[in-house]
């Protein structure tokens, strides 16, 4: 220690207008959709239903377009869901990406059934003039391709070279994939490298964006179930985020797609990504005096509704409450029985406890109608 004292923080820094660099990239387009090129990020999310149940199908993607996803995309196994996926196309607005393994035939098949874009792993679907015929398609139909590179399925010789899935394993076969596609003359396309480990997938997308300007789709693949699921992805894309890396993304959840899509938007707005609102309560303790949490999962609940840019605050403490909530755009400090109503910085009335939901959901409604 030097005993010197630290410069002071100054006070009247603006904060910047974007609070993460972004990563420069091409623009790719999606449907109506623009991924990369500074365009906003866009949260995915997959159907996880029997592709042939066309009815399933739809309902799944319609839920999950309610609960704010931009992209969806479909699992194509054979000729028959590609047949089923023309059909769903026909019943839903959302772009839709058709997942192809294996066979460069379902990939044209894609095409033909109206895919937005497709997603396939160029060292499984075959030679050169497979992969020619698959980049030939869309083309014809100005359709991107997105790369998507797992580290649970690595050429054998990169494996072999690189003793293993390691991150570089991963970025290398990612790029010598785009390379392929661009000797066909093919430069319409997404990468997403993943791997279930934060670590692995951060790295691998680090070195991937050093030699390129294609436009990420982010996220970690097979990142388990619950909680668990939600810290993994969340950890891997905020870091990348925060590195300004990642255009698109999607956090994988064994469960529910409305669940992925609701934590990736809640993970954007908390980092200042997208524009949406945000619940501050506070975790409570010995001296929280009201039940806090049920009110506050209430709050959340109808918060869903809400698509302003507003902070609301639920809080239950003597300390830190009344600040935090006056620093909202609304809030609530609640007491013993009864809550104070805060209106961005302004204490509007005291309330009684059962009456504090209502009437603060009342202010919300009427912020957001005012933005």
């Amino acid at each position: 220690m030097s005993g010197k004292r630290p410069a002071p923080i100054p006070t009247d820094s603006p904060l910047p207008a974007v609070p993460w660099p972004r990563r420069p990239t091409r623009r790719v387009q999606v449907g109506c959709l623009t991924i990369g090129g500074g365009a906003p990020i866009t949260v995915q999310t997959m159907a996880k239903t029997d592709p042939l149940d066309v009815p399933g199908t739809v309902a799944q993607i319609r839920s999950v377009t309610a609960a704010g996803a931009d992209i969806v995309r479909l699992a194509v196994p054979n000729r028959r869901g590609a047949a089923a996926f023309a059909e769903i196309r026909q019943q839903v607005g959302v772009p839709l990406v058709a997942d192809i393994h294996f066979d460069y035939r379902l990939a044209i098949a894609a095409l033909k059934a109206g895919a937005d874009k497709i997603r396939i792993n160029p060292g499984n679907i075959g030679g050169d003039d497979r992969l020619g015929a698959v980049v030939e398609a869309a083309a014809e139909r100005g359709v991107p391709i997105r790369v998507g590179v797992n580290a649970g399925s690595l050429e054998g010789t990169l494996l072999d070279k690189y003793g293993g899935p390691t991150a570089e394993a991963a970025a290398v076969s990612a790029l010598h994939s785009v390379a392929r596609m661009e000797r066909l003359g093919f430069s319409n396309i997404v990468v997403s490298i993943k791997a279930s480990d934060i670590r692995r997938t951060v790295l691998a997308n680090r070195l991937f964006a050093r030699e390129t300007d294609y436009p990420l789709h982010i996220g970690v693949t097979e990142a388990g179930v619950g909680e668990a699921a939600i810290a993994s992805s969340s950890a891997a894309a905020g870091i990348l985020l925060a590195e300004g890396l990642g255009d698109t993304l999607r956090v994988s959840i064994t469960g529910d797609p409305v669940g992925e899509v609701r934590v990736g938007r809640s993970l954007l707005v908390a980092m200042g990504l997208l524009a949406g609102p945000r619940l501050v309560s506070c975790p409570t303790c010995g001296r929280c005096q009201a039940d806090v949490r049920s009110l506050a999962e209430a709050v959340q609940r109808e918060l869903l509704a809400v698509d302003a840019p507003i902070v609301v605050a639920v809080m239950g403490c003597e300390v830190n409450g009344p600040g935090e909530a006056r620093e909202a755009d609304v809030g609530l400090a609640a007491g013993r029985g009864q809550a104070t109503l805060f209106r961005r910085g302004e204490r509007l009335r005291t309330i009684p406890i059962d009456e504090a939901l209502s009437a603060l959901m009342d202010e919300v409604r009427s912020v957001s109608e005012e933005r």
